[in-house]
């Protein structure tokens, strides 16, 4: 069916799944309600544009941008086959989103192709906890992720698992690197924008049974269950290098910030509160030795 037909598109405006098509220069000629929920970029402010052009800009697991090279639109455009990839979109609010893609090369009658369409869909880690969260009043409106309080409650639960089934867990205490800067430069407006940000990148990627809530300020705690040391430590670079890949637009000037860390694990004779301090002082020393980097124990 081309692509130009208006019954095929208005059909597609209701699936769930992002979709768009891009004629053989990459320039996007159509954009759903499904590629707006999940991008947050509506169809008037990408269609014509390319997806690169500080809409999409897909990364890969690593952090490397897909744009340029790898990228795998520009794989099925010149093979002409079908590519699949999991890659890291850019949300209109700066967080990145962990999707599934398809892409399909569109051909004429005689085989040639004249254009693609791609298909993604987000892997969504938090929808569940949102509702229990704010049912509970273990919300923060902001962020809109889990408060101190749903921190608190968790940290107990882990501990009673961790004495009765030797389950083990750590955590993740993390703070925005110049924050005030943010605030001070651009307004507290924006600094919201960005606590948003960071908290999304942290969320949309981590597992399902995890948690993160805002411990405070620009302070986010993510507790990690059934996790060696090694796994921790692989979660916190993958959330520190999608983060520091996250990026905000105010008036077309990016704003990119970067976290500091403390990692560590539960241990016996550990409570919440030592637990805690343990991980508050191993993210103070990531920021005096430079900030930007994760230190563990």
């Amino acid at each position: 069916m081309p692509i130009n037909d208006d019954s095929f598109k208005e059909l597609l405006q209701y699936m769930e799944d992002g979709v768009y098509f891009v004629d053989p220069d990459r320039l996007i000629t159509f954009w759903n309600t499904g590629a707006e929920k999940i991008t947050g970029f509506t169809a008037a402010e990408v269609l014509g544009k390319h997806c690169s052009d500080n809409i999409l800009i897909h990364t890969d697991k690593l952090g490397n941008s897909l744009c340029m090279t790898g990228c795998p639109l520009s794989a099925a455009l010149e093979n002409k086959c079908t590519q699949n990839a999991e890659i890291y979109l850019h949300h209109k609010e700066g967080y990145r989103v962990l999707v599934d893609v398809k892409v399909v090369p569109i051909k004429d009658t005689l085989g040639k192709v004249i254009g693609a369409v791609e298909i993604f869909r987000e892997r969504s880690n938090d929808a569940m906890l949102f509702q229990e969260l704010k049912r509970m009043a273990f919300f923060d409106a902001l962020t809109e992720m889990g408060n101190r309080r749903h921190a608190d409650t968790d940290l107990k639960a882990r501990f009673a698992e961790m004495k009765r089934y030797e389950s083990p867990f750590g955590v993740l205490f993390i703070d925005i690197d110049n924050f005030k800067n943010i605030n001070d430069t651009f307004g507290h407006e924006t600094g919201d924008k960005v606590l948003r940000m960071v908290a999304k990148t942290i969320s949309k990627n981590i597992r399902s049974f995890d948690t993160v809530s805002r411990w405070g300020g620009e302070e986010f705690l993510v507790i990690l269950e059934k996790i060696d040391k090694a796994e921790l430590i692989s979660i916190a670079e993958k959330i520190h290098m999608l983060v520091g890949r996250s990026m905000l637009l105010v008036d077309n000037r990016p704003i990119r910030v970067t976290i500091s860390t403390g990692a560590t694990m539960a241990e016996k004779g550990d409570n919440s509160k030592s637990l805690i301090a343990r991980a508050d002082k191993l993210m103070y020393k990531s920021k005096v030795d430079g900030k930007d980097r994760i230190t563990s124990d």
